[in-house]
């Protein structure tokens, strides 16, 4: 690191953790405000490679520099949003004519949802979203907004994480929706049951209360609200709910950054590229393919499409497998994709072409799905997953040489798992409405004769 000797620093030295680093000028004012994953990494890279006139100037204008260690990086991308708001330093505000930053908002409705906005959305709303509190008429919109996040695709991540052990939801209760059927993420439990009534208002809002003390950087605060919620959960003998709120605790305590976020994302960019920067987006189209049958019978393909992380069911895909004979799930796997590979040349805006392929299977299938690729003359990379007896065993098959692939193997695993799952049970949906079919046909000739 090359921090000129002019500069103070905190302590002499920047640690080689993540967290939050500060900009003071020479009259001690406040700059600037950004996260790291690594302060000395990050801070250093300030005074050692080019710069636009923008970034030029602030550096220049340095002269003391203070920081805030956190244990994560989800915790120094909350902090520093955080303190953006608190303290507005100038070169930080002066971005707020872009107004496509993201703010993570919670509705204020009988079942509140955790909603994100940019800027210009939430001032068409007439909400300010630099104001360091809520006024009367955004209340009523909104619990709490909290923002600037100076990176998307961290924040999303970050949220997402954050379900595992706080099961947010974005349903509507039967009450309002008609519905008794459980949605996608009550299936993998990162909802609490909102979709199903299994949840009342009351406990949802406890809840949504965890949210917001999350990302207002009160961790030992939720914590210490969780374990007593677990004790007394232990004193009713309700031992399910207190061994759940013990997972709950576990998971806060040790939370895994490579999942979400491996790059720093800064709203002062390096006017280099970033090597390390991966051009395949994780919150892109990501589409997962799986094959069903029994004993060769009634062989079906499925293909299902996430977006940021999310199933998008309208752009789910059937196939009935149609050439191939007997219980083959290679051959089987090559005929969808060529058929899906041929439609994306046909109708290339109705089949767009994904960041990632998903197969279920391992190098026999993505081998084979390789070759179809290559003979199409299609560029688009694929990962297998081979199935382990448990989610923790799931192996995933890719080309290792490529590092690009590799960093983004990595910290997709999760999203690639949950898209092979989704793609298993709706090519196993598939397979048994056709057999169910056939199985009808057959009864009827029997009953005719």
């Amino acid at each position: 690191m090359a921090v000129p000797s002019s500069i103070t620093i905190k302590n002499h030295a920047l640690p080689d953790e993540p967290g939050v680093y500060f900009y003071y000028d020479e009259g001690d004012a406040l700059l600037y405000v950004g996260k790291a994953t690594s302060l000395r990494s990050r801070v250093g890279s300030y005074f050692t490679k080019a710069h636009d006139n923008r970034i030029a100037e602030l550096v220049s204008k340095i002269r003391r520099i203070d920081y805030i260690e956190t244990q994560t990086v989800i915790e120094a991308l909350v902090l520093e949003a955080n303190q953006i708001k608190a303290l507005q330093p100038p070169y930080n505000v002066m971005q707020r004519d872009d107004k496509s930053f993201l703010y993570l908002c919670i509705t204020n409705e009988e079942f509140p949802k955790p909603l994100l906005f940019r800027g210009l959305d939430l001032e068409k709303l007439h909400v300010d979203p630099f104001s360091k509190t809520l006024s009367p008429a955004a209340k009523k919109k909104f619990l709490a907004v909290f923002g600037p996040y100076t990176s998307g695709p961290s924040l999303r991540r970050a949220l997402e994480y954050v379900r595992k052990f706080i099961p947010w939801s974005e349903c509507d209760p039967p009450s309002i929706s008609g519905k008794h059927k459980a949605c996608f993420y009550r299936h993998i439990r990162k909802c609490p049951g909102v979709c199903t009534g299994e949840i009342d208002k009351i406990e949802y809002r406890k809840v949504i209360k965890r949210l917001i003390l999350f990302f207002e950087g009160k961790k030992a605060q939720l914590v210490k609200q969780l374990e007593r919620d677990m004790n007394v959960a232990a004193k009713k003998q309700e031992f399910e709910r207190a061994a759940q709120l013990r997972n709950d605790i576990y998971a806060l305590n040790h939370i895994q950054d490579v999942a979400f976020i491996t790059k720093e994302d800064v709203d002062l960019p390096l006017a280099e590229p970033r090597v390390n920067e991966s051009s395949i987006d994780l919150d892109g189209r990501i589409e997962a393919y799986d094959i069903s049958n029994i004993s060769g019978t009634s062989s079906v393909g499925s293909m299902v499409v996430f977006q940021e992380g999310k199933p998008v069911k309208h752009e789910y895909r059937k196939f009935k497998i149609k050439t191939v004979e007997g219980a083959n799930d290679v051959a089987s796997m090559v005929e969808m994709i060529e058929r899906r590979l041929k439609r994306a040349k046909q109708y290339p805006k109705a089949w767009p072409l994904p960041e990632v392929m998903v197969i279920d299977g391992g190098k026999p299938q993505v081998n084979a799905v390789q070759k179809v690729l290559n003979r199409m003359q299609i560029d688009v990379p694929i990962i297998g997953l081979a199935k382990g007896f448990d989610r923790k065993q799931d192996r995933m098959v890719f080309d290792r040489g490529n590092l690009e692939l590799l960093r983004v193997a990595q910290r997709g695993k999760p999203i690639f798992q949950a898209a092979r799952d989704e793609a298993h049970r709706f090519a196993v949906k598939y397979h048994k409405m056709l057999r169910s079919k056939r199985s009808g046909i057959r009864k009827q000739k029997r009953s005719s004769v």
